[in-house]
């Protein structure tokens, strides 16, 4: 059970993304989406900031190497464009056509953990990274 416990926090991630692109939507009414971003990202600070505390997590500054520095600054730049051209996205476009295409991250996530991370995934994934690559097609592309 242990062993899939990572199944159930992936799930919840899938389920959370959902919520945020419909709370997201909504809340985006009469925003500029770059505004909103700051706001999410202010309750995002907020809550993890809570969450911590509550869990005794916090841990000093010092323990992290550079290249813990490097790369969670790196992915923390990567998310905060991420979420900029998400809103920017959902404020223009349908919620159901925004989403499928985010999802794309997917396929390139694949693609890059080949390329960068020497993983080797096998015939069955590749298959699946591609019927997901075909469903956002379908799922974006408007009639």
């Amino acid at each position: 059970m242990a062993a899939q416990s990572w199944l159930y926090w992936a799930l919840a991630s899938a389920i959370f993304a959902a919520m945020t692109a419909i709370f997201a939507k909504l809340g985006l009414q009469g925003v500029d989406s770059d505004f909103a971003t700051f706001i999410r990202t202010l309750v995002i600070i907020a809550a993890l900031s809570a969450f911590l505390t509550y869990a005794k997590k916090w841990q000093p500054l010092g323990s992290l190497s550079a290249k813990n520095w490097l790369f969670l600054i790196l992915s923390g730049l990567a998310t905060g464009a991420s979420w900029l051209a998400y809103f920017k996205a959902l404020q223009m476009g349908d919620a159901s056509q925004v989403a499928p295409i985010d999802k794309l991250s997917v396929v390139l996530v694949a693609v890059f953990a080949v390329v960068f991370l020497g993983e080797r995934p096998n015939g069955q994934t590749w298959l699946g990274i591609a019927l997901v690559a075909a469903g956002v097609l379908v799922l974006a592309v408007k009639r």
